[in-house]
């Protein structure tokens, strides 16, 4: 499984989401966004609204009442009712529970950095994670070292 760390430097983490998840549509895929934040889902919400003109992103947040039918469901918690084979988590915090899906991006601050390293030197050490990190340089994200 890859699970894909994002330093957010510059941009909020609703920034980001609405790419990751329309690069996760364009895929095929269907997608879990965790937080701890019901404002955070919130705003990720609007974001997804928002993501363009002509590309609105349909999600829901869980517990609405058609989970499974849902392409991008938000949540406060890991389960996947939508079947969701790629997860986000939105709030710097490491779960395990994200180890069963196929892919995990994870976003953090400056502020939740030792979150991050200390996810990071645990996935590592498992034989079946490839983890990566990715950092912004101005507008645009590269993969660091």
């Amino acid at each position: 499984m890859q699970v894909d760390f994002y330093h957010l430097t510059r941009d909020p983490a609703e920034k980001l989401v609405p790419v990751l998840a329309q690069k996760t549509l364009d895929s095929g895929q269907k997608m879990l966004l965790v937080s701890a934040s019901a404002g955070q889902l919130e705003k990720i919400s609007t974001a997804l609204w928002d993501a363009g003109p002509t590309s609105f992103l349909a999600h829901d947040l869980a517990g609405n009442g058609q989970d499974e039918v849902q392409p991008i469901l938000l949540s406060m918690d890991c389960a996947a009712p939508n079947g969701a084979r790629y997860i986000v988590l939105t709030d710097g915090e490491w779960r395990d529970e994200a180890l069963a899906f196929d892919r995990v991006f994870f976003l953090f601050t400056a502020e939740q950095i030792d979150n991050a390293r200390a996810a990071w030197r645990l996935l590592s050490g498992k034989e079946d994670v490839t983890p990566r990190y990715w950092k912004q340089d101005g507008g645009r994200w590269v993969q660091g070292p």
